[in-house]
């Protein structure tokens, strides 16, 4: 498992899924474990995202889970932080190319792909194989592995 853990400075793309879990109370555990991880990558500033993992939290957090929406817009203002990955046309490029040769979903290959094209060298996700290796990004699932496993807390 060693090849699989990021290096120090590596940067960890987290999908929508790991977010909206975040804010999810419905299973405790499963919420706490991944807000270590995203406290874990806070403190690091080893958390990257993309503009379609930004709007897909919004949409699904107000609409589906019935956060309002000025809580919605401060979450998103904060991810700010985090250089969101601009989808542009090399990425859907990249996307396809992914979904042809891996047989991902669209939207999956779509995160994969703004993983690689930001320089993460790692995808948090809930919907991905942990440990799966996509074209030089490796799958985490949080409830898997640990921050504490991947040196990511002191």
């Amino acid at each position: 498992m060693a090849s699989a853990l990021p290096a120090a400075g590596a940067m960890v793309f987290v999908d929508t899924n790991v977010l909206l879990a975040a804010d999810d109370a419905f299973d405790a555990d499963r919420q706490t474990r991944i807000r270590g991880w995203l406290h874990a990558l806070w403190q690091r500033r080893a958390g990257r995202i993309s503009t379609q993992v930004l709007n897909a939290y919004y949409v699904s957090a107000t609409q589906h889970f019935g956060m309002p929406q000025g809580d919605a817009r401060a979450k998103l203002r904060r991810y700010q932080l985090w250089q969101p990955w601009q989808i542009d046309h090399q990425t859907v490029e990249t996307a396809w190319g992914v979904e042809a040769r891996f047989g991902l979903p669209y939207w999956d290959a779509l995160i994969v792909a703004a993983a690689a094209q930001s320089g993460a060298s790692h995808v948090l996700s809930l919907d991905l194989p942990h440990l799966q290796q996509i074209d030089g990004v490796t799958v985490l699932h949080p409830l898997e592995t640990t921050p504490a496993e991947l040196a990511l807390v002191d």
